[in-house]
């Protein structure tokens, strides 16, 4: 699509719904933001969606997704944190903001309540809102990701239909480093993880381009700040302010004496080799599968050029959610001594 004809789409309103179909909960609140829509003539297109029959489906990446959605102004999600970044890589490729409505469990990114839905999209559209950016990641590798045919009956990453290789990005952003850029972003992590239950993952680190170390691991999680709170911070790795530029690296599970994690500065861009003699590794992006590397491949994780950019109705109080969503308490001691 040309540039011109794009910009002319993206400047009508319209929200891009992504909705977790299999909770009647989150059917119920997308009900809603289309009553809120439809009373105020802002069109509303499904996007990331699937049907019963998920299984025998191709789902699209997000260049595809966006375009299907007709390049919205808001992408609004209704579910939980899973259901918040499929619709996070879907704005991510317009620039655009993205709403979280949760009806899931745990909901550190989502914001908004049911309840408070048509208050939440008033304030958008009239401008009354925060938005608050966060770290993306991005991926250039040694060659195009490639997923083996009959992965999908192996593996199944998230809820739904197994996602493609990530493309060639078609106008790639100028990086000073080998190999092709990929067309994917993760707001959360980039997880390299073992496929054979009797072969670690053996992986060589380079730090700017200097080799840091070697691991042999059931895994490594390369983390934004954002996505520290999740698999990093599950398997033992340290919690990030969001308004940090770093990435954090977890091994999992790491058979050698050095097993802690990371922190490095966000252009420290991590490189991860497959070793000569490691198993095959998968890939995944934001928890999808996207693709398998074989001994010699590599990756390069470094920022997206833009960030994610999150809707608040109130100032974002990052200490506070974590409190509350992890059920953080003080020591008995120290409590009984304040």
């Amino acid at each position: 699509m040309a540039t011109e004809e794009k910009r002319e789409i993206m400047g009508r309103e319209r929200i891009g719904l992504v909705t977790h179909t299999g909770r009647q909960a989150a059917v119920e609140a997308a009900d809603v933001v289309r009553r809120w829509a439809a009373a105020h003539d802002i069109e509303v297109s499904d996007t990331d969606v699937w049907g019963p029959d998920w299984a025998h489906c191709h789902r699209r990446n997000a260049v595809d997704e966006a375009e299907a959605a007709g390049h919205p102004a808001l992408v609004v999600t209704v579910g939980g944190d899973g259901t918040f970044l499929r619709g996070a890589r879907v704005a991510a490729e317009d620039g655009v903001p993205v709403l979280g409505i949760n009806v899931g469990r745990v909901g550190f990114l989502t914001e908004v309540e049911p309840s408070e839905i048509d208050a939440a999209l008033d304030a958008y559209f009239s401008g009354q809102v925060q938005l608050d950016e966060r770290l993306m990641l991005t991926l250039c590798a040694s060659r195009p990701l490639e997923i083996p045919e009959g992965m999908q009956d192996l593996l199944r990453y998230g809820r739904g239909p197994l996602l493609p290789p990530p493309p060639l990005r078609e106008s790639p952003v100028p990086i000073d480093r080998a190999g092709v850029a990929l067309d994917v972003t993760a707001l959360n992590d980039i997880v390299f993880e073992k496929l054979a239950r009797d072969r670690q993952a053996s992986l060589g680190v380079y730090l700017d381009e200097s080799l840091f170390t070697s691991y042999s691991a059931d895994a490594l999680v390369v983390a934004s700040p954002t996505g520290s709170t999740a698999y990093s911070f599950a398997a033992g790795g340290p919690i990030l302010s969001p308004r940090l530029r770093a990435l954090v690296l977890t091994p999992v599970a790491a058979h050698m004496v050095f097993n802690r994690s990371m922190v490095v500065a966000a252009d420290e861009a991590v490189s991860v080799r497959v070793l000569d003699h490691s198993g095959a590794v998968a890939v995944s992006v934001d928890g999808q599968l996207r693709g398998v590397l074989n001994p010699g491949d590599w990756v390069t994780v470094q920022p997206a050029a833009t960030p994610a950019k999150l809707v608040r109705l109130h100032s974002s109080h990052f200490y506070s959610r974590l409190r509350e969503k992890f059920s953080l308490a003080g020591a008995p001691a120290a409590i009984a001594d304040s």
